[in-house]
């Protein structure tokens, strides 16, 4: 899942498809064929930063943000496009334009995002966040962090459930970095075989995250190599999808992997 955040203040690739403060669709375009050629199966478009300490967004800059991208990728591409998005109303209109998936950080639940999701029909990538972006991560704790972020994400199942969503359209994501800890995001890769024996497909993200700054002590620009021994660790464990914003080099990191994997069948 190849990450194109169309914002101004993401934490690791905002603002660079800008053009003198207003997003270049060319230039997004340009990204998204280079991501799907690098073998991007997904394009997960985000307008609105969930970065620690990010601000919301109104519904409408949110959808002049990513809708026009939405369009252009759906008649252009053939790839899945993801729509990262909390907002009802962006869902809805996403879904019309052409979007194959719904990705929200908040699980569906804002006010009437369960009955948007439930009426688009796409498949759903639940995830799991305590708190907000604005407080997030001032002072996660967790009494057990892999049986809370477990129990909460099996509730958010049982709701979509009850509005008539099939399990088989959902997907499930930890939410590395989103309230957490370093220790909480080591104790979850750690235990993720658990969360995977739920029976979801698991979508991990950890590209480029704070807890390599935290734990090397790299800027963002230096973080590829700590992201690809995340990425294959997360593989190992029963991850299904990556998001990852290097999409080629994480792409064969991750062949490199399943290459081994497939040594004793041939």
């Amino acid at each position: 899942m190849g990450v194109i955040n169309t914002t101004p203040d993401s934490f690791s690739d905002g603002g660079t498809l800008y053009s003198r403060s207003r997003l270049d669709i060319d230039r997004a375009m340009v990204r998204a064929h280079e991501m799907v050629e690098a073998g991007a199966a997904i394009l997960d478009i985000g307008g609105e930063s969930t970065r620690p300490g990010a601000q919301p967004v109104t519904t409408g800059e949110e959808m002049d943000r990513v809708l026009p991208l939405v369009e252009r990728i759906a008649a252009e591409l053939a790839v899945v496009v993801s729509v990262d998005t909390s907002s009802p109303d962006v869902m809805c209109a996403a879904a019309g334009a052409g979007a194959g998936m719904i990705n929200d950080v908040r699980a569906l639940s804002r006010a009437g995002a369960l009955e948007a999701a439930a009426s688009s029909g796409l498949p759903i990538c639940l995830m799991h966040m305590q708190g907000e972006p604005d407080n997030m991560q001032r002072a996660p704790q967790y009494v057990d962090v892999v049986t809370q972020v477990r129990e909460f994400l099996l509730d958010r199942v049982a709701a979509c459930e009850r509005l008539g969503i099939v399990r088989e359209r959902l997907l499930l994501d930890p939410g590395f970095g989103f309230g957490k800890t370093v220790s909480h995001n080591l104790q979850l890769l750690r235990d993720l075989p658990q969360l995977a024996a739920m029976g979801f497909p698991l979508v991990v993200g950890l590209s480029r995250k704070s807890i390599i700054g935290k734990l090397l002590g790299r800027d963002i620009g230096e973080r590829l190599p700590a992201s690809l021994a995340l990425a294959v660790m997360a593989v190992e464990r029963g991850a299904m999808i990556i998001r990852a914003h290097d999409v080629a080099a994480t792409a064969d990191a991750i062949a490199m992997w399943s290459a081994l994997q497939e040594l004793g069948e041939l």
